[in-house]
């Protein structure tokens, strides 16, 4: 798969809701840049370039090179918040939410892990205003793991000493897939995400609740 192919469709992100085309030829050519090169080396000619228009056209959609980063970042982050709720607030236990959550979650950084890397890794280069608003629904994804890990305390299914700082390690760990996933690797999105919600059950002590109530 492609850079262009992944950011432009399929499960990783399918930027459907950026219109017109030539704003979304431009986002799409932003990511690239951006995760090859970095924000900061990356320039509104090199974007222009890379989506086969001027830079005169570029400011036509986007009036800044940090206008388009905030999109990609507000988008990105909707669409992490929406695979977080969906799972947890599906029916069933507490653990197979959480494996539902988890493994979806990892799909998304694996699958779309060029979007998902200046999604995750860019926030500092977001002026105040915009990270303000990139951090709160940061915080809605704390707040879906938060409150499955509760859940499964309080049901018995989990054995959590420190749920805030189990939730940060579970972001985490989900997030990083991002950095070192490889379409070209031994493992595919799918079992990737298997993995790290068998990684993440043991976590929570999922594994032991699951044989104790055999």
């Amino acid at each position: 798969m492609s850079t262009a192919e992944e950011t432009a469709g399929g499960e990783a992100q399918a930027w459907g809701e950026v219109t017109p085309d030539a704003a979304r030829r431009l986002l799409i050519a932003a990511v690239e840049a951006f995760a090859e090169r970095g924000y900061h080396a990356t320039t509104t000619r090199d974007i222009a370039g890379r989506a086969g228009m001027s830079p005169a056209a570029l400011y036509i959609h986007y009036k800044t090179k940090e206008e388009l980063l905030h999109r990609i970042s507000r988008i990105g982050h909707q669409k992490a918040v929406e695979i977080l709720r969906t799972a947890s607030r599906r029916e069933g236990t507490a653990r197979e939410r959480l494996v539902d959550a988890v493994s979806s979650f990892v799909r998304w950084h694996a699958g779309g892990r060029t979007t998902a890397r200046v999604v995750q890794y860019e926030l500092d280069s977001l002026g105040p205003d915009a990270r303000a608003e990139i951090l709160a629904l940061r915080r809605q994804c704390d707040d879906e793991v938060r409150q499955l890990i509760e859940d499964g305390v309080a049901a018995g299914e989990f054995d959590v000493l420190d749920v805030k700082g189990t939730t940060l390690a579970v972001l985490s760990l989900c997030i990083d897939v991002a950095r070192w996933f490889n379409v070209d690797g031994p493992w595919t999105p799918d079992e990737v995400g298997a993995l790290y919600a068998d990684l993440v059950l043991r976590m929570v002590g999922g594994e032991i609740a699951r044989r104790d109530q055999r």
